[in-house]
């Protein structure tokens, strides 16, 4: 297990807290559950909503064409 010590505003500690609290749980405990949720719901894809967008056909070949568009340098991401 790592130790962590990061800086924040009183007021962000004050909403930290407060959630903790209302969820009772410690501090750390909370911090650790809310990153876990904020990575795995905002950075992947549930798997009944992937095999939604991979049957829309026309969905993924625009994806494509974007991707093609893309790597022959008519886009940029910025």
């Amino acid at each position: 297990m790592k130790t962590v010590t990061m800086r924040v505003d009183d007021s962000v500690y004050d909403m930290i807290k407060l959630a903790a609290e209302g969820q009772k749980r410690n501090l750390s405990n909370f911090i650790e559950f809310a990153t876990i949720q904020y990575l795995t719901s905002s950075q992947f894809v549930e798997n009944d909503e992937m095999a939604e967008i991979m049957d829309d056909k026309e969905l993924v070949q625009n994806l494509m064409n974007g991707l093609d568009d893309f790597k022959n340098g008519d886009y940029t991401i910025v």
